[in-house]
């Protein structure tokens, strides 16, 4: 049950980045002949406003097919009216933008959902107590509530670690213990951590860890729309950095994950409630969001390059050096899809 979930989200999530798309050429006036839900073999299909809506054998992807436009043949174009490529380039560039703006709005959705359903977060209660750590010789004890650091009040485990993150010098902070109220001066030690990026860096710590207890969000009509914001830009720029960080080689390349990956997570993610579903959703449209904008030939990045460059040059990349480029881009897009694969495969070996 679980995978046939994370198919249909997987699904979902596809068909909301093409008809983004879909609905930007329409605007324009491109005739899009052909909306398909996967690759290959088609196995299903119909005709409804002059477009061929179809679901094809192999659910890791989707396109949108546009008079005009063909990714594996740039040079077949046509001079219709209707076409794309007829089209001004900032035309073109706003309906190759309507894909992925379209994951960071469903995206958005999805965690404004999360923020009307009271979202459930780690509330700031000690667990582990380091012996001999600042926490420990200024007198935090396990089961302590932090309320306040520096009179600002803390209502989530997040809060209060980014309040001690972002500090300088000794932090008062305010406790309660049963029914009594502590102030504590804590001055945060600079230690040597390991990031979710796997890296070492350096930041302050008063150790402590989680108690794991939760606490639910109750969230005012305006909160929920701040919540739903500042989730989708974390999230946003979380993958990012991600991003950032394995083609600079910060990361490692067996830390990329596939399509394997994806749909596991959300399997797993379905076993924990609706909520989480959402959550990973969210957290996926936005990777599909971020990565159709890098700028490889075979993704909407790399025809925004070309229209960018067509723009300021006011003459289109001659059609050899595209077609190179963007079959260059399908080979870069399927050795990122195969490694993505091996890594997903090992895991499970695993």
């Amino acid at each position: 049950m679980g995978w046939l979930v994370s198919l249909a989200v997987l699904s979902a999530l596809i068909f909301f980045h093409e008809l983004g798309h879909y609905l930007a050429a329409r605007f324009f006036g491109v005739y899009v002949e052909v909306f398909s839900i996967g690759f290959g073999k088609k196995i299903a299909a119909f005709k409804m406003f002059d477009t061929e809506w179809r679901i094809a054998v192999i659910p890791l992807g989707g396109y949108v097919k546009m008079k005009g436009q063909e990714d594996m043949d740039p040079t077949a174009i046509s001079a219709d009216d209707d076409s794309y490529n007829t089209k001004a380039p900032w035309k073109r560039i706003i309906i190759l933008l309507a894909g992925p703006a379209a994951n960071f709005v469903i995206a958005f959705f999805l965690y404004l959902f999360i923020g009307f359903g009271s979202p459930q977060v780690l509330a700031p209660v000690v667990g582990q107590v380091v012996k001999d750590s600042p926490a420990f010789v200024a007198g935090l004890e396990t089961n302590d509530t932090i309320t306040q650091i520096n009179n600002i009040e803390i209502k989530t485990w997040d809060e209060m670690s980014n309040a001690i993150k972002e500090s300088v010098g000794t932090l008062d902070v305010t406790v309660t213990r049963g029914a009594y109220i502590h102030n504590l001066q804590i001055t945060p030690k600079i230690q040597e951590i390991t990031n979710i990026f796997k890296e070492k860096i350096q930041r302050p710590m008063i150790g402590i860890g989680t108690a794991g207890q939760t606490i639910t969000l109750d969230l005012s009509f305006s909160e929920t729309f701040t919540y739903a914001w500042d989730e989708t830009y974390k999230a946003s720029t979380l993958i990012f950095k991600s991003v950032q960080k394995l083609i600079m080689g910060e990361v490692p390349a067996k830390e990329l994950g596939g399509a394997i990956s994806i749909v596991k997570i959300t399997a797993d993610a379905s076993e924990s409630g609706w909520m989480a579903v959402f959550f990973f959703a969210a957290l996926i449209s936005v990777n599909l969001g971020v990565l159709n904008l890098l700028p490889i030939p075979a993704l909407d990045g790399g025809h925004i390059m070309f229209n960018l460059y067509e723009m300021i040059t006011r003459r289109a990349p001659s059609e050899a050096i595209l077609m190179k480029l963007t079959l260059a881009g399908w080979g870069l897009l399927l050795g990122l899809m195969s490694l993505g694969l091996y890594n997903d495969i090992n895991r499970l070996l695993q």
